[in-house]
C-alpha cells in the first residue's frame, strides 16, 4: 500500500467525507469524495478505486443494489460504512459482497485498521508482479471439478469459465482448500481470512460459506463440498490436488 492506493468515499455528508479524506490523505491514501451511486459508478468507469468505503442511507438510493454492483463489474475492496446497526442490514451487507461492515460512530483507527486489512487481501490481485508471473509459478488446487488460482485470484470450473468472487469468499475458500479434510472453526476462519476474532454472535463465516455454496455446490441446500460439523466449524471434504 502506497500513496497511489485509491480510495473512494460514498457518503451524502460531506462532513463526513472531508473528515475521512483528511484522515486517510495524513495516512498516505489518494482519495476522491463522492456523494451518490451515480458519482461513484463514473469513478469506477474512470479512475477505479483499489477500496470502497460506502455509506448504505443515501438519499432516493439503495446502498445494497449499489453494493451488487460493484461486486458484479469490479474486484476492488468493499466496507460498507453506515449508520445502520441492524444484525439484517449487516448480514445482508456481507451477502452482497462487502469486505467488512462498520458502523458510526466508528473510531477512525479501528477503521483504518480493516481498510488496510481489507487491501492486503485485495492487493495480489492488482499486483502487475503477480499478473506478470508465469502460470508455472503460480499455486492452484484442483478440487470437485474446480481450479482455484491463488496467484492470480481466479476459480474455474473444468470447462474454464470463471466464476466471481469477492475478496472475503476468496480467501475463505483460500483457507478450506489450504486444510482439507479438516474442521476448521469459525474463529480459526475467521482470524485467517480477516485478522480478528468474533463475537458469539458474528455470523461473517457463516453468511460467506453460504454465498460459497451457492457459487460451488450442485444443491447449495444439500452441500457436498464445503459441509458444515455442529458445534465445531466447516470442512472441505473434496479431496484437493495441485496443479
Amino acid at each position: 500500500m502506497t500513496s497511489a492506493t485509491h480510495i473512494a468515499i460514498v457518503d451524502d455528508e460531506p462532513d463526513i467525507t472531508a473528515l475521512l479524506a483528511n484522515y486517510l490523505q495524513a495516512q498516505g491514501f489518494r482519495v476522491t469524495q463522492l456523494h451518490n451511486g451515480r458519482a461513484l459508478m463514473a469513478t469506477m468507469a474512470s479512475d477505479a478505486p483499489s477500496l470502497v468505503l460506502l455509506d448504505l442511507g443515501l438519499p432516493g438510493e439503495d446502498g445494497f443494489s449499489i453494493a451488487r454492483q460493484l461486486r458484479e463489474h469490479w474486484r476492488c475492496g468493499l466496507v460498507i460504512v453506515t449508520g445502520r446497526g441492524d444484525a439484517v442490514d449487516k448480514i445482508v451487507g456481507l451477502e452482497v459482497g462487502a469486505d467488512d461492515y462498520v458502523t458510526k460512530p466508528f473510531d477512525l483507527r479501528e477503521l483504518l485498521a480493516r481498510i488496510k486489512a481489507v487491501l492486503r487481501r485485495i492487493v495480489p490481485a492488482e499486483s502487475p508482479a503477480v499478473a506478470a508471473a508465469p502460470a508455472a509459478d503460480r499455486d492452484r488446487f484442483q478440487f470437485a471439478g474446480w481450479q482455484l488460482d491463488t496467484a492470480a485470484r481466479r476459480l474455474t470450473d473444468n470447462h474454464g469459465q470463471e466464476t466471481t468472487l469477492t475478496g472475503g469468499e476468496f480467501n475463505l475458500l483460500c483457507t478450506l482448500v489450504r486444510h482439507p479434510g479438516r474442521v476448521l472453526s469459525r474463529d480459526f476462519l475467521l482470524d485467517e481470512t480477516r485478522g480478528r476474532d468474533g463475537g458469539p454472535f458474528d455470523r461473517t463465516i457463516d453468511v460467506q460459506v453460504g454465498r460459497l455454496r451457492k457459487k460451488l455446490e450442485t444443491d447449495p441446500d444439500d452441500p457436498q463440498i464445503i459441509k458444515s460439523v455442529r458445534g465445531a466449524g466447516y470442512i472441505l471434504v473434496s479431496p484437493v490436488t495441485p496443479g
